[in-house]
C-alpha cells in the first residue's frame, strides 16, 4: 500500500490554474494581466538560535527589494520589470511573471529587531533573524522571617555550627 501525503496548498495551485484557464478563454486581457503576477517563493528555516529567512528573487538587483520591519511584521517587497526590446519577437507562450509583490512574515514577540541582518547574492535574499531569548523563570526563596529577624554578626556564625532548626523553632528560641 502505498501513502500518498495530502498537499492542500497543491489542490490550491491546481484548481487556480484550472480557472486561470477558464477565465482566459472567455476573457483574454485577464489571462495575460494574471499571467504576469508573481510572488517570490520563501524558505524559512531554523538555524541554532536564529531563523534564517531565503527568498529567490531572480532579475531584482538588490536596490530593487525593500525590507521592513514594523510591529513585528516583516515585510519584503519589490519589483521585477518586464524587459523590453525593440525587436518584436513572436512568442509563442509566456510564464515569467512580472510587477510588484509583497510578502509579510510575523515575527515571534521578543525579537530584537537591531540584530536582523540581511544579504543579497545571486538572485537570493537571505535574512538572519535571532530568536527571540526566553525568559527564564527566576527561583524566588521562600523564608518565613522577617529581614529584622534575620541573623548577622557572631549571631550568624554561632547558629552555622547548629544543627538546622525548623522556622518554628528558630521564632521561638528568639522569643
Amino acid at each position: 500500500m502505498t501513502v500518498v501525503h495530502w498537499n492542500p496548498t497543491r489542490e490550491l495551485a491546481l484548481l487556480h490554474g484550472d480557472m486561470h484557464r477558464l477565465l482566459g478563454r472567455m476573457v483574454p486581457e485577464l489571462a495575460e494581466t494574471a499571467a504576469n503576477a508573481w510572488s517570490p517563493a520563501f524558505d524559512i528555516s531554523e538555524e541554532g538560535d536564529q531563523f534564517v529567512v531565503r527568498a529567490d528573487l531572480p532579475g531584482l538587483s538588490q536596490d530593487d527589494v525593500v525590507v521592513e520591519l514594523q510591529d513585528r511584521r516583516l515585510t519584503v517587497s519589490g519589483e521585477r520589470r518586464q524587459e523590453r526590446r525593440e525587436e518584436h519577437a513572436s512568442f509563442i507562450r509566456m510564464e515569467r511573471g512580472y510587477g510588484s509583490f509583497t510578502r509579510t512574515l510575523t515575527l515571534p514577540k521578543g525579537v530584537d529587531a537591531e540584530a536582523i541582518e540581511a544579504a543579497f547574492e545571486h538572485g537570493v535574499l537571505e535574512l538572519r533573524i535571532p530568536k527571540p531569548v526566553a525568559a527564564e523563570p527566576r527561583r524566588i526563596a521562600i523564608g518565613g522571617m522577617r529581614p529584622s529577624e534575620i541573623e548577622t554578626g557572631e549571631d550568624a556564625a554561632e547558629t552555622s555550627q547548629e544543627p538546622k532548626r525548623s522556622l518554628k523553632e528558630r521564632v521561638l528560641a528568639k522569643a
